[in-house]
């Protein structure tokens, strides 16, 4: 999701609770707290020797210990009042790809991608998902689209060149 669908998103339901699902049925915590907007600037080059450079916008969540037990969630109004002050302090790139940083206890540190959002009553949930690394040079390296695994190939000794 582009930062302006996300942004346009927000102001098309003021009204909601803000809700994140980061993975399968898991919600981000009541207790999350907006910590920080990064506008990453990308410039990069892959293992075949490619250039590339793209911004990417990364919202951070945050949640607070000394509020676990909190059970309503921050409204996209208060949202939109934190990234609104962000974007007069530093413009938004509104064509880069959003992300949400988050973590928890039992959840690994991880940028996550917005997959899509659902109205549930009252909420606005905007479920997440982790986007696996690709090799960006398939073509160029001779790397096959699809690496078929044989019972051979599982039973791989050191030393054999299967690995």
């Amino acid at each position: 999701m582009k930062t302006k669908e996300f942004i346009n998103v927000l102001q098309e339901h003021q009204d909601k609770s803000l809700l994140f699902e980061y993975t399968q049925g898991q919600l981000v915590g009541a207790n999350y707290h907006i910590t920080e907007v990064k506008h990453v600037k990308i410039d990069s080059v892959d293992c075949g020797a490619g250039t590339d450079a793209w911004n990417e916008t990364i919202v951070q969540l945050w949640e607070s210990p000394s509020e676990l037990g909190k059970t309503e969630y921050m409204t996209t109004y208060k949202a939109m009042g934190i990234l609104n002050k962000v974007g007069r302090m530093k413009s938004y790139d509104m064509e880069a790809e959003i992300k949400i940083e988050y973590s928890n206890p039992l959840f690994h540190t991880a940028q996550l991608f917005i997959n899509d959002f659902e109205i549930h009553g009252n909420n606005l949930l905007f479920k997440l998902a982790v986007e696996k690394t690709d090799c960006k040079a398939k073509e160029t390296c001779g790397v096959p689209e699809t690496v078929e695994v044989t019972a051979e190939a599982e039973s791989c000794a050191p030393g054999s060149g299967c690995c």
